[in-house]
């Protein structure tokens, strides 16, 4: 049997290859967009891709299972246990085969088994296992997003993301006889999930890529809880807010992702259309690093560094509506922003403009804006001196832990609706868990027109390493 694992660091997100090596078939599943990976994955191994598989509907990037199935000349897998509403609306059309709970698929020796295992959303599935050249037994579960590494899939995001009301109680009772079914397997079950730590779709993921059922059963705080509702208030109590773009993705990976044939290349736009680009009114994001951007930038720009929580930001930030336009230094970079992009349906990218644009804008229309970066000495005087505000930019359950006295909260996601909150007469110095999302939020600060903000460099984690106080939520 061959068993590949794929993950992408940014989406936090895993894939797997199962095949035959006697027949030289494979599955795969829960694909990405960018399916060279798999593709070149298939060739390496003297494999052909027979069949892609879904785990269920996902809300964090958009499924690569149509485009690779369309590439590699594959079925599709997914699930038909589902409520109408959550149907693969494009299953008929690309003559997908609906499975259901006990239904089998075979690889030549290699036996997969469907499981039903809703609860995360109620068409969920899992995909179990058997090397049938070495046992009749089965060796693993492919989980997708129901049992993580030390978590559960979160039951909420229906409700939260998506807008269904009434269903996050349900999902989470669900989810729960879903978990006391699933503990009945033999314990030496190999656990391979669909995502890892950093994922926003569950509150305590680890980063140790597998696990076993038996060792979950051990530390996964689910698998601990003895009544339904200890689990149902404890699954639902301090999961992260939702990005913005999880609703878009629910509805485009339910409805069909558009096949792209080949991943977008963008043109590099002239240093001298970049005034143009920026009064058009659509999003002219500069992804170079936090530091070089407060040095200097072109006023209205939205500064998303190309870091490992760009497509997370990008998805908060960005519209699927309308083009967006990126600064970048180099092609290179260009394009695995794109990728990024991609990975998340954000397809309508128009161009982008190397660095050097910024520098030449500075040259036709005037000096860049620039924010200060202080420590937190320099921010306590600016507060006694200046009646500086501080805003507290990172999620609810890491505010409700611990914040520095008399900040205001205001969660990143929500910065640009909230900002009418904040006083302009004032000077506004934000902060984070490091300094990076409150770097963003002073690229966002200074967009709508604030003009003296600053970006607490080291965030509360430096606050605390110097003794400094802070405190918790009532």
């Amino acid at each position: 049997m061959l068993l590949r694992r794929f993950y992408d660091d940014k989406l936090a997100q895993a894939s797997y290859m199962v095949g035959c090596q006697a027949t030289g078939e494979a599955l795969v599943v829960d694909p990405h967009r960018d399916v060279d990976v798999y593709v070149t994955a298939a060739e390496q191994e003297g494999m052909a891709i027979r069949w892609v598989g879904e785990t269920h509907i996902h809300a964090d990037y958009l499924s690569g299972s149509r485009e690779l199935a369309a590439r590699a000349g594959a079925g599709l897998l997914l699930s038909g246990d589902a409520p109408p509403e959550w149907r693969y609306a494009f299953a008929e059309g690309d003559g997908a085969r609906l499975v259901h709970d006990g239904d089998e698929v075979r690889l030549g020796k290699i036996g997969i088994r469907i499981l039903h295992t809703p609860g995360h959303t109620p068409e969920h599935i899992s995909f179990m296992i058997t090397d049938g050249a070495a046992s009749d037994q089965p060796m693993g579960v492919l989980t997708g997003d129901f049992v993580f590494v030390g978590d559960v899939g979160r039951p909420d995001l229906l409700e939260k993301a998506a807008g269904v009301k009434g269903t996050m109680e349900y999902g989470a009772r669900v989810l729960y006889r879903s978990l006391q079914r699933f503990r009945q397997l033999p314990d030496y079950l190999q656990l391979l999930p669909g995502h890892g730590a950093g994922s926003a779709c569950g509150k305590a993921l680890g980063s140790v890529p597998t696990s076993t059922l038996g060792y979950e059963k051990l530390v996964n705080w689910a698998f601990q809880c003895t009544t339904e509702e200890e689990f149902v208030a404890r699954v639902l109590e301090d999961q992260p807010e939702p990005p913005r773009y999880f609703a878009e993705m629910k509805r485009m990976n339910r409805d069909g992702p558009a096949i792209l044939g080949s991943m977008p290349a963008p043109p590099r736009l002239p240093d001298d259309a970049l005034a143009s680009a920026l009064s058009s009114g659509d999003p002219l994001v500069d992804t170079r690093p936090r530091a070089v951007f407060a040095g200097g930038h072109v006023p209205g720009t939205l500064n998303i560094p190309l870091d490992r929580s760009f497509p997370n930001w990008a998805g908060w930030f960005l519209p699927y509506d309308r083009p967006i336009r990126l600064i970048a230094e180099g092609a290179a970079q260009a394009r695995e922003a794109v990728r990024d992009l991609v990975l998340i349906g954000l397809d309508r990218v128009a161009g982008w403009f190397d660095a050097s644009a910024v520098e030449a804008w500075a040259a036709r229309e005037g000096p860049l804006a620039t924010y200060a970066v202080l420590d937190w000495e320099g921010a306590e005087r600016a507060v006694r001196d200046e009646g500086a505000v501080l805003v507290d930019v990172r999620n609810q359950t890491e505010w409700n832990d611990s914040h520095v006295p008399g900040a205001h909260h205001v969660h990143l996601g929500y910065l640009r609706e909230r900002a009418g909150e904040l006083p302009r007469d004032r000077p506004l110095l934000v902060y984070c868990r490091t300094g990076a999302r409150s770097a963003i939020a002073a690229s966002i600060l200074r967009a709508e027109g604030f003009g003296d903000v600053a970006n607490v460099d080291g965030g509360i984690t430096a606050r605390i390493r110097q003794g400094l106080p802070v405190e918790a939520a009532d």
